[in-house]
């Protein structure tokens, strides 16, 4: 089940657009304004609204870090904001002066793309604040954009409903006619489809239109085997044009809001509804899914944002609170390692853990003296539970790792492979790991201890793919 846990009333006006980070809410609307909120509690930020924009803010995303917001406007700017302290990084000016409709980052974060009224594209770099390249489509505005998750490619939506798809370098590669009377976004799901040929990158990406259908498609883009675009199927659960859709992080769901003030959630899998909401009083623009936990938002021209939760024990979406985070603990951030501490109960120690810089691989380091002599916990009985739950953390982590098939180890490093690569040798490795055995002039190979032929790596996709199926697997 899913149930409404939060109502937020804070824009003077419509909300265009809202956005997860691992710790953070953010929202813009007609009002010319952006808001932050925590997800511990859905408090405000101190530095929030964020105020720049002498008009409406139509879209807003976070880079995948969560250090830096994009937002863009009306007034043909995009800003980059310190989500931390709420300043302002860059402002970045369309080079027609045309209303902005659409930003989104990389998934690397170096670059960030800018979609205008006139239908210009700008790709910038997010390091420098540049512009890069620049595009343009044939007909209509640019009011929808969405990148790849290897970032090979990034897919653009116009109101002439056309889907435009460019590679890194802003090529278009492909233009079709997807949504007879417009297209309003689209979104790729991070889980690649199973099947596909050896090398072959395969992801599904989902479309809504004015024509009152979602569609869904399949993106396949190598530079050997080329690019390929196929239709798979409509989702047709609304009765009015549907004007936002999002895929949940694991890919396992997607959602829609419309026209007709409700929100749909849908199995990907089965393509069946799994939920209506119709808690919103007027057209639905915007809805978004957190990255690590299960919680959804959906923003409205009735001017609220709501916050829905789902239900752990909902088909499709059982899974823990720690298995949502990542796929290890060791992997964890410090936002993340906060998001476990409000799951466990444990809100009042977020500012105390943020302090002292305390990630994934220190959360697991932590024993009972550094609780008391360096994170000053004074309580017993809370030192003593904030111990129970890293044990259990532990635990799970070593049942998890001690069932890793041996081809999804690196020889290297002994850990799962996030990145594998093929090297000469004709073995599969962690890419980071093989690289530094290269640069430290290693030619020979980990495996066999010969001359290697060459220090070329291959990307091994289907490995990757395999590795990505059995986590997925595994960690329900």
């Amino acid at each position: 089940m899913v149930k409404l846990i939060h109502t937020s009333a804070d824009h003077d006006d419509d909300v265009n657009c809202c956005a997860f980070s691992s710790s953070l809410l953010a929202t813009c609307s007609l009002d010319k304004t952006i808001r932050l909120y925590s997800l511990s509690d859905f408090t405000e930020l101190p530095h929030s609204p964020l105020k720049f924009h002498t008009y409406a803010v139509h879209c807003c995303c976070f880079s995948p870090s969560g250090h830096i917001l994009a937002s863009c406007s009306t007034d043909g700017t995009t800003v980059l904001w310190d989500t931390q302290k709420g300043q302002i990084l860059a402002v970045m000016e369309q080079p027609s002066g045309s209303p902005v409709r659409v930003c989104r980052f990389s998934p690397d974060s170096t670059c960030l793309v800018s979609g205008a009224a006139d239908g210009t594209v700008v790709l910038w770099n997010a390091q420098s604040y540049k512009l890069y390249r620049c595009g343009s489509v044939k007909d209509g505005s640019l009011v929808a954009c969405a990148f790849s998750p290897n970032g090979n490619l990034f897919v653009t939506g116009s109101s002439c409903g056309d889907l435009t798809v460019w590679d890194d370098k802003m090529r278009c590669l492909h233009s079709e006619k997807a949504h007879d009377l417009g297209i309003t976004c689209c979104d790729f799901s991070s889980q690649p489809v199973s099947g596909g040929e050896q090398g072959l990158q395969f992801f599904r990406l989902a479309s809504c239109g004015q024509d009152c259908q979602i569609k869904i498609w399949t993106i396949s883009f190598t530079h050997f085997l080329g690019f390929e675009l196929k239709y798979k199927s409509t989702l047709s659960g609304h009765c009015a044009p549907v004007l936002a859709c999002a895929f949940s992080h694991n890919g396992q769901m997607l959602v829609s809001g419309s026209v007709d003030k409700s929100v749909i959630v849908y199995d990907t899998i089965t393509e069946n509804i799994l939920h209506t909401l119709t808690q919103h009083t007027r057209y639905v623009t915007t809805c978004a899914f957190a990255p690590n936990i299960l919680l959804l938002a959906t923003g409205s021209m009735d001017k609220t944002v709501n916050i829905w939760q789902f239900d752990l024990e909902t088909p499709c979406q059982a899974r823990s609170p720690e298995d949502q985070l990542k796929q290890f603990t060791d992997d964890w951030s410090e936002d993340d390692v906060s998001n476990w501490l409000c799951a466990q109960g444990l809100t009042d120690l977020v500012g105390i853990f943020k302090m002292n810089n305390i990630d994934g691989r220190e959360l697991l380091n932590l024993t009972k003296e550094s609780l008391a002599d360096d994170l000053k916990i004074e309580s017993l009985g809370l030192r003593s539970k904030v111990l129970r739950k890293i044990e259990e953390l532990r635990t799970e982590v070593k049942t998890l790792s001690s069932e890793i098939p041996d081809e999804f180890i690196c020889p290297i490093t002994r850990e799962l492979m996030k990145d594998p690569v093929i090297a000469s040798d004709g073995y599969s490795y962690e890419k980071e790991a093989m690289e530094n055995w290269i640069s430290k002039k290693k030619r020979t190979s980990p495996m066999t201890n010969l001359v290697l032929p060459s220090v070329i790596l291959t990307p091994n996709r289907t490995l990757k793919m395999a590795i990505d199926r059995w986590l997925e697997t595994h960690q329900k």
